[in-house]
Parts: C-alpha cells; sequence; structure tokens
C-alpha cells in the first residue's frame, strides 16, 4: 500500500532489519485510516547506506513532493557524532521535515533491556508519539533522541495521530 503523495506522509528508513521491525510495528499501532499516511521503506544495511541513499535518491523526491517527511532510522552506535555527522548530509531546505532517530546501540539492546518483543516497543513508541508521553523514549537507550523526537511529534502527530 502506497502513500497519498497529495496528504502529508511520512516515510521511514530503515538501517536494518531489526529497526524495520520496529517500525512496521509501530505502524501497526497508527489509526487504521492514517495508515497510508506512512510507509517503511526497504532496509538500507548500514546507517552510512541509510545517508547515501537519502542523498542519492530521497533528497530529490523530498523537493519534489512537498508533503513528504522522512525518518533516518539508524543505529547511533554508542557514537556521539552520529547524529551531528547526520544532520550534516540533510540540505538545509529540508532540515524542517527529515528526522533521525535510533537506538543508542542497536534495537537487539532493547529487547535485552527487557523492554519486550519488537511489537511491545513499537506499541509503546506509537502510544508515546500518540499520547506525547515519553515513558519508553526515557529509557537510556533511546533518551539520546529527545530533541528530534520533540521536532518530530509536532510534525508527524497531526498527521498519523489527529485529534479526535
Amino acid at each position: 500500500m502506497s502513500v497519498n503523495e497529495n496528504q502529508p506522509h511520512v516515510w521511514v528508513l530503515p538501517e536494518d532489519d531489526a529497526n524495520r521491525q520496529l517500525a512496521n510495528e509501530f505502524h501497526q499501532w497508527v489509526p487504521w485510516d492514517r495508515q497510508r499516511q506512512m510507509q517503511v521503506l526497504r532496509v538500507a544495511r548500514g546507517w552510512n547506506k541509510v545517508l547515501r541513499l537519502f542523498q542519492s535518491v530521497h533528497v530529490a523526491e523530498m523537493k519534489r513532493c512537498a508533503y513528504r517527511l522522512m525518518v533516518l532510522l539508524i543505529d547511533f552506535d554508542g557514537s556521539e557524532e552520529r547524529l551531528v555527522e547526520a544532520k550534516a548530509t540533510i540540505p538545509v531546505d529540508l532540515a524542517d521535515r527529515v528526522f533521525i532517530l535510533g537506538v543508542w546501540s542497536e534495537p537487539e539492546a532493547l529487547r535485552q533491556a527487557k523492554l519486550g518483543s519488537y511489537a511491545d516497543i513499537g506499541k509503546a513508541m506509537a502510544r508515546g508519539c500518540r499520547e506525547g508521553t515519553d515513558r519508553i523514549w526515557a529509557h537510556e537507550l533511546l533518551k539520546h533522541n529527545a530533541s528530534e523526537l520533540g521536532r518530530l511529534r509536532e510534525h508527524v502527530r497531526p498527521i498519523l495521530f489527529p485529534p479526535n
């Protein structure tokens, strides 16, 4: 199922299969009438490949499609510089529509931290986005996303979780 490009929508570009699973589980908790406004793309197979694919394909598409928001879902691999490095690849005119999120190490660590299955974690992330809560996002492995999460909620919540 593809998104309606004439409406605000969100594309998620995951680094690996674990990130794809988290995004897909999040997507399952988007209200059914809004699910077409989110699409999880194919796995890029590496955080640097996410950035290269974004630059080589998605920058031009985003410039053509003014309603598109993009989430780059990467592993931070414990690197404090990863967000800075990733943001440096985003053109200034798209910076407000691109969000970089990920687990501080890798998604498998969320399960090892006993946060549940990817289904449980994706559901908790969707609930946090919908309700504006930080329960899951305050976890040690996710708290570094705070600045991006604030921006993301401001832009994505009205698209995927509009007020009733």
